[in-house]
């Protein structure tokens, strides 16, 4: 019965010229070669190989034969490696530090699609804030961090980007504004104003004020955005959300884009003080084939 062993004795003879120096390349002796040779050819039923003044050279149909053999082996090794390379990932922890909205709504889904492919590998995540993540990332304390707006030169894997959107009052002014007119950041910016984090440095205040300008009558500051949005169906003001946390149930509420857009995009940045692990590798490879 034909065997890899077998295959590998067709190319080393192939490759040498000669059964002798085929036979010691792969570890067998020469009358075993010679056996194994014989029985290849005998159960093809063809003569693979000619022996004329002490070589072994191949005949016409052997010269395909051996190109598909070269062809099964290289493809053998190639499977070899990568089970070699995975062996690395198939265990180990991640500590992933996000802050609460994506790690809440965008990464479970990704997070479930990486358990699928690697079920060895834990990813442990902390909700912190925006800037946590940072000094999380900085010293170490963690593999890996969602953070808002990178630079390129941090080469994150990017997850998503969404946009800030103004909500209202059903019954304020600014509510008739089409999606198409768009309300602006200054308009915003002078209404009371009802101030939600998200347990984030970057919201309202601070777009405002990167804008030059200054939210200038904060009735309420909350940390939920669900807070915010009760509050501003009770009239108490506007707010600026990022439009990932807007509600299904929008009641009492007018959603209006704010003009010109502002987006904030989100990525994943590894720890820049430790090379990646095999693991963390494997979620950013994950992250880019998408």
């Amino acid at each position: 019965m034909m065997n890899l062993m077998h295959w590998r004795m067709v190319v080393a003879v192939a490759d040498t010229g000669n059964i002798t120096r085929a036979a010691e390349r792969v570890g067998m002796t020469q009358s075993g070669a010679s056996q194994a040779l014989a029985l290849i050819e005998e159960t093809l039923g063809v003569q693979l190989f000619s022996r004329e003044n002490r070589q072994t050279l191949p005949t016409a149909i052997g010269l395909p034969v051996i190109e598909q053999a070269r062809t099964m082996l290289g493809a053998l090794e190639a499977i070899r490696s990568t089970v070699e390379a995975a062996k690395g990932v198939q265990r180990g922890t991640i500590r992933l530090a996000s802050f609460p909205m994506v790690l809440a709504t965008f990464l479970p889904p990704l997070l479930r699609q990486f358990n699928r492919l690697y079920p060895g590998i834990e990813v442990a995540a902390l909700e912190v804030s925006d800037d946590e993540v940072e000094t999380l990332l900085g010293a170490g304390l963690v593999d890996v961090g969602v953070v808002l707006n990178p630079s390129a030169e941090r080469k994150a894997s990017p997850l998503g980007r969404d946009a800030w959107m103004a909500v209202l009052p059903g019954g304020h002014p600014l509510a008739r504004r089409s999606h198409e007119e768009g309300v602006s950041l200054a308009e915003l910016a002078a209404q009371p104003f009802v101030l939600a984090t998200g347990g984030c440095s970057t919201n309202a205040r601070s777009l405002a004020a990167d804008a030059g300008l200054q939210l200038q009558d904060v009735r309420v500051e909350v940390r939920e955005w669900s807070s915010a949005f009760t509050l501003v169906r009770e009239n108490i003001g506007v707010s600026l959300v990022p439009e990932m946390t807007l509600p299904g149930n929008r009641q009492g509420l007018r959603v209006v884009p704010v003009l010109p857009r502002i987006e904030r995009e989100f990525a994943l940045v590894v720890a820049a003080n430790k090379p990646p692990s095999a693991a963390v590798q494997a979620l950013r490879d994950m992250l880019d084939e998408r």
